[in-house]
């Protein structure tokens, strides 16, 4: 039998910054957590316990393959539980790791598609260092020199800069991505989607599942067979779905325990 393949974004799917964990119950009644991320000393993200113990048993049963916007670095300080995936996705696409490794040949696969397809990154950087006011802007940042983003003070961020800056980026082939205090200028040629298919190419899995909560993870979920996306996130606030894709009513960390079920339940009925 083939392998079934779930490919996952991390940040607000599977794990939880404390911001973002949207516990509203009594404080005795909340889940107990466990840190995964722990950044210069400091505890970043988390998952429930339980939801720890399903994505053990999921790493036991499919190919997971984490899927995330984030740089390789950033990636490698996450400890997940259970097996050690074999796979993971980076850079939005830009990268595949294979044990921990970045593939080299898929890397210039995706530099050159994007070199004939789309405006080039000094651009757009030079772009937002230009109309980015100071006053809300806290770093400006590229990622793998694949995109460019913005750590904001999101209360202070005016929503029409952001949709001009959508407009601009659009005619050049980009696209652009509000995600908590981050706003993402990314290549469209630049997706998840297309080192999904990859790595299914290369473990010959017959099924794709996926999950996530941004705009970048859209196609993603439109590209695996089944697909589920948290209440919460940029495609909760604009009411995106697609028939493939499940929507689920939990928001913060308990989605991310009722994704992990889903996962399963697919893989198990498969």
């Amino acid at each position: 039998m083939s392998p079934v393949l779930v490919a996952s974004d991390l940040d607000r799917t599977l794990i939880y910054s404390a911001g973002a964990l949207a516990l509203t119950m009594p404080d005795a009644r909340a889940p107990r957590l466990l840190c995964v991320e722990v950044h210069e000393t400091r505890p970043l993200s988390y998952m429930t316990e339980t939801a720890a113990g399903l994505l053990t048993e999921l790493g036991d049963e499919a190919v997971f393959v984490p899927t995330t916007t984030r740089t390789r670095k950033q990636y490698l300080r996450i400890n997940l539980p259970g097996p050690a995936p074999k796979y993971a996705i980076c850079a939005n696409g830009g990268h595949i790791l294979v044990d921990g490794v970045a593939d080299e040949d898929w890397h210039a696969r995706v530099q050159a598609r994007l070199a004939d397809e789309c405006a080039p990154l000094d651009e757009v950087r030079e772009h937002l260092e230009a109309t980015a006011d100071p006053l809300w802007v806290r770093k400006h940042r590229i990622a793998e020199d694949y995109f460019a983003y913005l750590v904001v003070e999101r209360e202070l961020l005016p929503e029409e800069w952001v949709k001009e800056l959508a407009v601009w980026a659009e005619v050049r082939g980009w696209t652009v991505s509000l995600q908590g205090r981050k706003i993402y200028a990314v290549p469209k040629p630049l997706t998840k989607s297309a080192a999904m298919r990859e790595v299914a190419r290369r473990t010959g899995a017959t099924l794709t599942l996926a999950a996530g909560d941004s705009l970048l993870d859209a196609d993603l979920l439109l590209a695996a067979d089944r697909g589920w996306r948290p209440g919460h996130g940029e495609l909760a606030e604009t009411e995106w779905t697609a028939g493939t894709v499940g929507v689920l009513p939990e928001r913060g960390v308990a989605a991310g325990e009722r994704i992990l079920r889903e996962f399963l339940r697919a893989v198990r009925e498969n």
